[in-house]
C-alpha cells in the first residue's frame, strides 16, 4: 500500500494538525432548578447499581424494592421509570426538585455534558432552546468539560 500523500493545510502537514473540540474555548452553563430535564419527553434515565443502593438508602427502602417499585429496562440498562406524563418518577412538580437529588444517576449530574449533547455545536444549540440554563452562569473550560466527559458512565449518552 502506498504511503498516503502529503496534504497541506496552510502550512501545515494534515497530520501534524491538533484535533480540538469545538466547545475547546469553554462553554457556559448553570442549571437554574426549573426541572425541565426531569420532565416531558419520554426516554430513559439510565441507573447503576450505586446509584439504586444510595436512592434506597435516601427512600428507606430495600435495594431489590426500590427496583421493583421505581426501575424499568430501557434499552438493555435499568433506568427509573418514568410518570404517564413523562416525568421521571423522582421529579416533584410541586417543589420542582428531585426527590433523590442528593444521589441522583450520573447521568442526571451530567447533564448537559453528555458525550451525545457535545458531539456537535448544533445538538448543544438544540438542547439550549429547552434548557434556559446552557449559555449561562458559570464557565466551565475545555479541561473540566473533558473531565465531565470521562465521567459518563455511558458512551452514548
Amino acid at each position: 500500500m502506498d504511503p498516503a500523500p502529503d496534504v497541506k493545510i496552510g502550512n501545515k502537514d494534515v497530520c501534524e494538525l491538533e484535533y480540538k473540540p469545538w466547545w475547546s474555548t469553554g462553554l457556559h452553563f448553570s442549571c437554574l432548578g426549573c426541572g425541565r430535564c426531569c420532565r416531558g419527553e419520554p426516554g430513559a434515565i439510565w441507573i447503576s447499581e450505586e446509584n439504586i443502593a444510595a436512592a434506597s438508602g435516601v427512600m428507606d427502602l430495600e435495594p431489590a424494592d426500590f427496583q421493583r417499585i421505581f426501575v424499568t429496562r430501557r434499552w438493555k440498562r435499568p433506568s427509573l421509570r418514568e410518570k404517564p406524563n413523562g416525568d421521571c418518577v423522582m421529579y416533584e412538580r410541586e417543589s420542582a426538585r428531585c426527590g433523590i437529588y442528593a444521589v441522583r444517576p450520573a447521568q442526571c449530574s451530567l447533564f448537559p455534558f453528555w458525550p451525545s449533547i457535545l458531539g456537535s455545536r448544533v445538538k448543544w444549540e438544540r438542547t439550549s432552546a429547552e434548557c434556559p440554563g446552557i449559555g449561562q452562569g458559570r464557565f466551565y473550560n475545555a479541561g473540566e468539560i473533558a473531565a465531565l466527559l470521562e465521567q459518563s458512565p455511558f458512551p452514548d449518552l
